[in-house]
Parts: C-alpha cells; sequence; structure tokens
C-alpha cells in the first residue's frame, strides 16, 4: 500500500506541536502518521528518555530528545516553547499511549496553547478504548456512556468518596491500576458496592503478548482473586453501571430516598419532558432517555404499559 497518499494530507506547519500517540504493548499498533511525524519533527519531548529511545530505535529514527515528565513538566515546556518561537517543529509522547491520560502532557499541551502555538493531536491507541471496545458495557441502551476515572485515590475521604460515586453511577465506570494496588482495589470494590450482580472487565497487559482479558460479576471476585489474579503488569478495569430500574424506583441518599417518579410528576408542572430529562441527566440521577420516557409517562399516565 502506498503511504504517500495518506501521509501527503497531513499538514505540518512549523512552530508547531505534535502530540503523537504510541503503542501500549504491541509496536504493531503504531500508525503511518505517527511514524511520519516522528520522521520529520525536528525534535521529540517524551516522558522517559531511555523508554523513548527503544521505540524510536526499532523505528529507524534518530533526533534529539527532551525530557518532559510529571516532576519537570512546567519548567521544561518553557524550553521547548524556546525551540516553537525559532520555527522548529516538536512531538511529545509519553511511555505508552495517548499523552495527558493519566501521563503527563496535559500542563505542556496548555503551556504551548497559551504561548499561542498551535497544537496537532495524533491518534493511536489508548487503554481506554482498547478495553472497552470488546467489553460489551456501552449496549442496553446507555448510547455509549461512561466514565474516566483515571488512578483512584490511594486513601483517605478521596477514595471513600470516589467509590461512594461509582456505586451510585449509572455510566460504566473506567479506572486504571497498578499491579501493587490491584488486590486491595478490588477488594473494595467488594467492600463499597451495593450491587454484586454488576458487571466487572479487567484488562492486563492489554495488545502484549500475556494479554488477559477477564469477564466477571462482582460477585465472582473472591473466588478469581484467590485463584486466577496475577499481580503483574498493568490493569484497565470497566465496571458495569447501576442498575437502571433502580433508579426507576428511587435514589437512595445518606438521608433520605428521593422518589423519582414523584418528583417528575412535580416538576411537570413546570417543565416540559426534555427539560425534566435534562435536569435528572445533570443531576447523575437518571440516564437522559431514561428521564425523558419517566417525564412522558409521567405526563402521560394511561400509556405506561
Amino acid at each position: 500500500m502506498d503511504q504517500t497518499f495518506f501521509l501527503d494530507q497531513q499538514n505540518m506547519p512549523n512552530s508547531s506541536l505534535y502530540v503523537v500517540s504510541t503503542p501500549i504493548g504491541n509496536l504493531g499498533d503504531i500508525t503511518y502518521r505517527a511514524v511520519h511525524i516522528l520522521r520529520s519533527v525536528d525534535g521529540i519531548a517524551c516522558e522517559d528518555t531511555r523508554h523513548t529511545s527503544h521505540l524510536l530505535k526499532s523505528l529507524g529514527i534518530h533526533k534529539p530528545l527532551m525530557a518532559i515528565h510529571e516532576h519537570n513538566e512546567n519548567t521544561a515546556a518553557n524550553s521547548l516553547i524556546n525551540h516553537l518561537q525559532l520555527g522548529e517543529r516538536w512531538a511529545y509522547v509519553c511511555d505508552a499511549g495517548t499523552p495527558s491520560i493519566s501521563d503527563p502532557g496535559a500542563r505542556l499541551v496548555n503551556e504551548v496553547r497559551l504561548a499561542g502555538y498551535q497544537i496537532f493531536p495524533i491518534p493511536g491507541p489508548s487503554a481506554i478504548t482498547t478495553l472497552l471496545s470488546v467489553s460489551g458495557q456501552l449496549t442496553h441502551g446507555r448510547n455509549g456512556e461512561f466514565q474516566f476515572l483515571g488512578f483512584l485515590p490511594l486513601k483517605g475521604k478521596d477514595r471513600s468518596s470516589v467509590f461512594d460515586f461509582i456505586n451510585k453511577s449509572i455510566p460504566a465506570s473506567v479506572f486504571y491500576e497498578s499491579p501493587q494496588r490491584i488486590k486491595s482495589t478490588l477488594n473494595d470494590l467488594l467492600l463499597n458496592m451495593s450491587d454484586h450482580s454488576r458487571s466487572i472487565v479487567i484488562g492486563r497487559e492489554l495488545t502484549k503478548k500475556f494479554e488477559t482479558i477477564s469477564y466477571l460479576k462482582l460477585q465472582d471476585l473472591p473466588l478469581w482473586i484467590s485463584s486466577d489474579l496475577e499481580e503483574r503488569g498493568e490493569f484497565c478495569i470497566i465496571l458495569g453501571g447501576a442498575h437502571q430500574d433502580q433508579n426507576h424506583l428511587g435514589l437512595n441518599t445518606s438521608d433520605s430516598v428521593v422518589n423519582l417518579p414523584k418528583l417528575s410528576e412535580i416538576l411537570s408542572s413546570y417543565l416540559g419532558s426534555k427539560q425534566i430529562a435534562e435536569v435528572f441527566s445533570k443531576a447523575q440521577l437518571m440516564t437522559k432517555n431514561d428521564a425523558y420516557d419517566l417525564a412522558l409517562k409521567t405526563k402521560n399516565p394511561s400509556k405506561d404499559g
């Protein structure tokens, strides 16, 4: 296949930053466009120069490297901006996947943007979309909704709060976990989720030689942890959302139970069905589609089959 047809379409102005996604494990996932950009820029900023050197060597690319990671991102951004001021084109890559998603890059991008320079995304692999594509968790009328939580807080009130949030959330929750904390996080899910029939998909070493993807219910976790859990490699986890029919009956809070059909009935005197659906959705009481159906039923009780 002639690659030049695709690459000729790439606009590569000077004084620009190119945020390049790289493979999360399998080098075969590098895109033609990513390789073209890395070969064409004047230099490459990266999370870890040693890691990126190995990647570039495998691609036959030799470029000046600049380390920009979580500990120096603000100050190093100024150095990169100085290169852009000279009319140079630079790329930024993280160790694996798409930069700025639970990896360094967001502050760099913001500083470059504020300095008035163009930024081009070069899309590619991400553990989030990789696991979601085979999870089956975006079905059942949820319109592709999910929420990405990055790495969960390590301890204290922040950790308790995020588990409480996940417990009540209708969209599927996606997050990362390290091999050192995977066991404790799975046990915390068991302790904090009220419905153990919720599905959970656990991806380990995605796209790599020893990739494993496990499809379970929360109630299956104790046996799986004791027999199948291998605490090595990076993990991506998808927890199915809370069942929608729970919200039709009422939403539990720390102080009371909100009767959603009754609330919808009261609001129907003041708001249209679409407006009620918008309110319920923004308050994270129900999905917009389910709230709209509920609003229609409360406005027209005879149509409630």
